[in-house]
C-alpha cells in the first residue's frame, strides 16, 4: 500500500510546490489520492472523498504526516477523525515547523492507531527537496551538465548545440518539469539565448526562469527573475519565494561557483560519445580546481542510465 502511495506522490511531483507531493491509499477498497496543486485538497482528503462511508474502520496509508493546522485548506487530521479511520500508517513525520509531530499527536489523542516509518528511506529520498526547504529555507539544488567524454561543455567558439542526442535532451526537459526554477548565468543567456521552458515532455506549469546577472533586452529567457550576489544569498532568495527545487543549467562559471561553495545536492551529467579534443574547449566547471589529486572532490554515483547514444550519470555529494 505504501509503495502505491509513493507512486501516486510521484505522479504529481512538480505540481504541488510549495506544498509537498504526497500520496495516500485507504484500505480496504484501494481508494487513492494525491496532493492537488496549491489551494487544492491534500492527498488524504482526496482519498477520503473517494472512499466516502467506506473509510470508517479503515487503514489510511500516507507518505507524509497528515497536517493539523489550517492553511489554504482545512486540517487533514480533522477529516481523518471525522471519517472514522481506525489506523494511520505514515512514512515520515513532516519537518514543517507548523506540523512536525502535531498531526500524529492529534490522531493519537483522538484514538486513532498510528504507525510511522514504513518505507521511510524511499519517501525521504522522494521528498528530499521539500525536506531541505523546510529545514534550511533553501531549495534542493540540481546541477545539470551536458559534456563530451573529454569533459567539454562547449567548443572554443562557445557553440554547444547539440552535444547530446534527442533522448538526453528530452530527459533534461523532464528534469525542468520537476523543478520550480531553472537557473543560468547571464553569459549563457547571451551566448545560447535559451528559452528555459519545458517543451519535449508534458508539463502542467513552467518553472521560474532565473538569470544570474542581467539578461539581454530581447533574450528569449524573458520574462525572467534577474538576481545577483553570492550563491548562498541567491538560494535564500529563491527559498523565500517557495522554490523547493532549482536546476542550474549553466554555464561553467556558475556551475563552478555553486560546486566550490558546496551548494549542489545532485549532479546530473549527460555524457555524449564525442571528443572535442585539445585543451581549449569549455570545461564542465570553470574556475580554480584542486591543486593535487588528493584534493579532488569525490561523490557517490546514484545511477547510470543509457539514453540513446548518451549516458545519464547522477552523482550525490
Amino acid at each position: 500500500m505504501m509503495k502505491r502511495a509513493i507512486e501516486l506522490a510521484e505522479s504529481v511531483r512538480g505540481t504541488t510546490s510549495p506544498n509537498p507531493w504526497v500520496g495516500c491509499v485507504i484500505e480496504p477498497g484501494g481508494f487513492e489520492g494525491a496532493t492537488q496543486p496549491p489551494g487544492g485538497a491534500h492527498a488524504e482528503v482526496v482519498a477520503l472523498a473517494a472512499a466516502g462511508p467506506a473509510a470508517r474502520g479503515s487503514t489510511l496509508y500516507t507518505t507524509l504526516e497528515p497536517c493539523a493546522h489550517v492553511g489554504r485548506t482545512g486540517p487533514c487530521v480533522e477529516a481523518i477523525v471525522r471519517a472514522g479511520v481506525r489506523r494511520v500508517v505514515a512514512a515520515l513525520e513532516d519537518p514543517d515547523p507548523q506540523v512536525r509531530g502535531r498531526g500524529l499527536a492529534a490522531l493519537r489523542e483522538a484514538g486513532v492507531e498510528v504507525e510511522v516509518g514504513e518505507a521511510a528511506a524511499a519517501v525521504r529520498d522522494q521528498l528530499a527537496p521539500y525536506i531541505k526547504h523546510r529545514t534550511t529555507g533553501r531549495p534542493w539544488v540540481v546541477l545539470k551538465l551536458a559534456a563530451t567524454l573529454d569533459g567539454r561543455t562547449a567548443a572554443p567558439d562557445g557553440s554547444s548545440r547539440w552535444i547530446t542526442g534527442e533522448e538526453a535532451r528530452r530527459d533534461a526537459h523532464r528534469l525542468r518539469a520537476g523543478s520550480d526554477a531553472v537557473v543560468v548565468g547571464a553569459g549563457t543567456a547571451r551566448a545560447d539565448d535559451p528559452e528555459l521552458t519545458v517543451r519535449s515532455v508534458p508539463a502542467t506549469r513552467q518553472p521560474l526562469r532565473v538569470v544570474i546577472g542581467e539578461a539581454p533586452p530581447l533574450a528569449r529567457v524573458r520574462p525572467a527573475l534577474e538576481v545577483s550576489g553570492a550563491p548562498e544569498a541567491i538560494l535564500d532568495q529563491l527559498g523565500a519565494m517557495g522554490v523547493l527545487q532549482a536546476v542550474i543549467e549553466g554555464g561553467p562559471t556558475v556551475a563552478g561557483e555553486f560546486h566550490r561553495a558546496g551548494l549542489v545536492d545532485r549532479y546530473v551529467l549527460y555524457l555524449a560519445p564525442a571528443f572535442l579534443g585539445g585543451d581549449d574547449g569549455r570545461p564542465v566547471l570553470a574556475g580554480p580546481g584542486a591543486a593535487a589529486v588528493e584534493g579532488a572532490w569525490r561523490g557517490r554515483i546514484v545511477s547510470v542510465q543509457r539514453l540513446g547514444d548518451d549516458l545519464r550519470v547522477e552523482v550525490a555529494p
